[in-house]
């Protein structure tokens, strides 16, 4: 189905028009430091593993195309780059919530036909954002979680491809966009181009490294072309 793939371009497209928020977020006085938690390399980046965290990435690969499935993987692990190199984000963002959030972020764009999560009366992101909050709910885990992360999780799925909203929110939404921003703008925010390489070498996007048009079209299979012209 195409038109579900023009949508989720066309407000990627809008996403690339803002810069991505400066990590620059004073620390929150009394959150709890998160980083205490199991840790795994993947394309040579530290990121969460714990046992939400894999339930998580097992569903996305369940409910995504092998396109859609490493875009999200990237974006995860963009984000992660970010969150390593940055002080204040190293000491303030819960890594299960920016974790389960940039695995779930394109539930919503789901193509299985007969999806459970694709509406026909809401924008995909806000089908995505339902999808993760009823998988955290029901997740043996996830219900231990309290209101405040499910919330953020659902926060940073609905507004990812609205930063002009999102960069003003907490910084797991704010991490969360950034990270899926980075697999379309290339090395920002402190990502090295050898880092960005590496990832891009373990889940290639198949397409040339060219950010603007041209390059979301030819991941899409030129399918933009055949519905909207340029």
């Amino acid at each position: 189905m195409v038109y579900p793939k023009i949508v989720k371009l066309l407000l990627l497209l809008l996403a690339l028009s803002f810069r991505p928020a400066q990590a620059s977020i004073t620390a929150k006085k009394g959150l709890p430091y998160r980083h205490a938690v199991p840790r795994r390399m993947i394309a040579g980046v530290k990121v969460v593993d714990t046992p939400i965290v894999r339930d998580a990435h097992d569903y996305a690969l369940k409910h995504s195309s092998d396109f859609a499935y490493k875009h999200i993987m990237r974006s995860w692990l963009f984000g992660a780059i970010v969150i390593e190199h940055n002080e204040t984000l190293r000491n303030t963002v819960d890594l299960e919530v920016h974790a389960v959030a940039a695995l779930l972020h394109d539930l919503g764009w789901d193509q299985t036909p007969g999806s459970p999560f694709v509406s026909n009366d809401k924008r995909f992101e806000v089908d995505g954002a339902i999808a993760a909050r009823e998988f955290i709910q029901n997740n043996k885990h996830g219900k231990r979680w309290d209101e405040r992360r499910v919330q953020l999780v659902w926060d940073a799925i609905a507004l990812h491809t609205q930063p002009s909203i999102s960069n003003y929110k907490e910084v797991e939404v704010v991490t969360t966009g950034n990270g899926i921003l980075s697999d379309f703008q290339g090395p920002i925010l402190g990502i090295t181009k050898e880092e960005y390489s590496a990832v891009l070498s373990k889940f290639p996007s198949n397409v040339e490294a060219s950010y603007d048009i041209r390059h979301v079209d030819a991941a899409l299979g030129g399918q933009l072309c055949l519905k909207l012209p340029l």
